[in-house]
């Protein structure tokens, strides 16, 4: 089945969408305000971009009236936020800050939600998280409804138990990280996994050159 979405209003599109597109890793962000109001809220139109330099990108869509939400609004004014990845221990409490709370609202605070200062930056890290990266606004582009953020990390904090200092070595496995599915309030676990080993053109040659009905 086709879709013409030039045809179609904005609601059907991010249905077809967002429940197409999965899983989707979360950016639980924190920010504080220029009035120095924190703010909790997960987003999850996020993936990493590139690592020269080290970009981070978020899909932040406003309100219906088109203004910007919080997190939005604070990372324009202050550029800064933290990202912090979302571990399974911590889903309910991440949910919680999906609430559709006024400005001076702290989710930190009304959900008992533990924190860490920032080496660089004024937003907290959460305390509990396997991964928290600091972030300084690079780029933002103002799309229709969407206000996409380019964050540019500048200090990567990753639980003691989860790396191998020596190697880089991420127990990526042991992080437990949930993902966001399709629908209202699915969610999904990275416990089902298999891998593929990436070709490699030169050994294709081969194969194919020894059998070239391969």
């Amino acid at each position: 089945m086709q879709f013409d979405f030039a045809t179609m209003p904005e609601g059907e599109r991010y249905k077809l969408m967002s429940a197409a597109i999965t899983p989707r890793p979360i950016a639980w962000l924190t920010t504080v305000s220029s009035e120095g109001l924190r703010n909790a809220a997960p987003y999850s139109f996020f993936n990493m971009m590139g690592a020269e330099p080290p970009l981070v990108a978020i899909g932040l869509m406003r309100r219906a009236d088109g203004s910007y939400k919080d997190s939005a609004r604070n990372i324009l004014e202050t550029g800064a936020f933290v990202v912090n990845l979302v571990s399974e221990a911590d889903a309910a409490t991440m949910n919680f800050t999906c609430i559709d709370a006024p400005p001076e609202f702290d989710e930190l605070d009304a959900a008992q939600i533990a924190t860490l200062p920032s080496s660089l930056i004024a937003p907290p890290r959460i305390a509990s998280v396997p991964v928290a990266m600091e972030c300084r606004l690079h780029q933002s582009v103002e799309v229709g409804r969407t206000t996409v953020v380019l964050g540019k990390v500048l200090q990567f904090h990753i639980r003691d138990d989860l790396i191998d200092p020596e190697r880089l070595h991420v127990d990526t496995i042991a992080m437990n990280l949930v993902a966001r599915m399709h629908g209202a309030g699915w969610y999904t676990r990275c416990t089902d996994l298999f891998q593929l080993k990436r070709p490699v053109y030169d050994e294709w040659l081969e194969v194919v050159s020894a059998d070239p009905q391969s």
